[in-house]
């Protein structure tokens, strides 16, 4: 199969890192993979065994997301976004895909919503049309107004196959966060969390025992690391490490490095052996999008999550109550993150383990490259009946 997955991330890094994964997924099974992306390039993610377009990137204004930006920080005008238009409709001439995977849309992204419906009207035009599939992550943003789940649901029954839920239905079924009714519930297709394969210990321990503070790969975190540099100063027991990520990040380190007054901090930019380094760390400190927490239940690390919270989101405070009914992991919501809260809620983990999980469970990779083959070859099937 040659198989297309469009995605587009507007602040942190995850949905990219997620739709990679994907990608890595179908190419080791032996399919030509293409992953098509419309946000800024990131650093630090591999694409090996996939093929990498890159669209004239996106990103949001900060927390702002009915406000789109270039790479360079200035508005994404109509002749800009036609340009993407023009780009995705070119790629999808080039690759010819027989399956297509949107990445969020229809369920948000509906700020890009012109550029995804001309991908699904040309493709569905196509003499040969391809399959196509949503793939969401467990926890969706719910919608602000019942149009929205309803205009979803419309998109859904014209141009998809299918809906990959990246989640086990047993423990976070789509429903706790959307609405699913008849039709959408016979679309949705659970294929467990998508993670890549457990790290395992760093080769020289760098980290190993310390406190890890990260915000993800985003410009985002900026207070987290403000009152991790203050917490670290009141903590006569531990070494503190800030991973700081985003286009700024320059700028943020050095500003923090400005205000470290104690000798347990190291602060430097986000690594690619973050999550071997995770699997050493005494305790985390961190956000709790997706990616994250699927690290963090394979590493079995314990956490403080700080959820992102602006703007109204809701996503990551939901996921980070989950996951605090099981021992190892607690929350400090993100107006209350002073350095004595972290400091205390990192006290209250000393010696806390995290409960494992059958690994299977973070194989929703490879099962929904199994889910999508079994549609493919039945779609063929017809076809040849036909």
């Amino acid at each position: 199969m040659r198989v297309m997955i469009l995605v587009t991330h507007l602040l942190g890094t995850g949905h990219l890192s997620r739709a990679l994964t994907l990608g890595r997924a179908f190419g080791g099974a032996g399919h030509d993979a293409h992953v098509v992306s419309g946000g800024v390039p990131v650093e630090n993610l591999s694409a090996k065994g996939i093929t990498l377009h890159q669209l004239p990137p996106v990103k949001s204004d900060g927390i702002n997301f009915t406000t789109l930006l270039t790479e360079q920080g200035g508005i994404a005008d109509a002749d800009y976004l036609a340009d993407r238009k023009a780009a995705l409709l070119s790629c999808l001439e080039q690759i010819e895909p027989d399956v297509i995977i949107t990445e969020l849309y229809p369920f948000g992204r509906r700020v890009l919503k012109g550029e995804f419906q001309a991908l699904l009207n040309r493709a569905q035009e196509a003499v040969d049309p391809p399959l196509v599939f949503s793939s969401i992550r467990d926890i969706l943003a719910p919608p602000s107004k019942p149009e929205k789940a309803l205009e979803t649901e419309a998109v859904a029954a014209v141009y998809y196959d299918g809906v990959l839920v990246h989640s086990d239905a047993k423990l976070t079924p789509l429903e706790a966060s959307w609405p699913v009714g008849a039709m959408l519930a016979d679309k949705l297709q659970y294929t467990g969390y998508v993670a890549p394969p457990a790290a395992g210990e760093h080769p020289d321990g760098t980290g190993s025992g310390e406190v890890l503070v990260t915000a993800g790969g985003g410009s985002v975190g900026q207070n987290l690391f403000e009152a991790a540099v203050k917490a670290a100063a009141l903590d006569t027991e531990n070494h503190w490490r800030l991973l700081v990520g985003g286009a700024d990040k320059a700028r943020v380190i050095a500003e923090l490095q400005s205000r470290v007054k104690c000798s347990n901090v190291t602060i430097e930019p986000t690594r690619p052996d973050f999550r071997q380094m995770l699997t050493g760390a005494r305790i985390a400190v961190c956000m709790c999008g997706y990616n994250t927490a699927m690290d963090l239940l394979q590493s079995r690390t314990p956490a403080v999550f700080v959820p992102f919270d602006a703007g109204g989101e809701v996503e990551q405070t939901l996921r980070a109550e989950s996951l605090a009914k099981q021992t190892g992991f607690t929350v400090v919501r993100a107006a209350d993150a002073t350095p004595e809260a972290l400091l205390e809620a990192v006290q209250s983990l000393a010696g806390a383990e995290v409960q494992p999980l059958d690994p299977k469970q973070f194989e929703g990779a490879t099962q929904a490259v199994e889910i999508v083959e079994q549609f493919f070859e039945k779609h063929i099937g017809q076809e040849q009946s036909a």
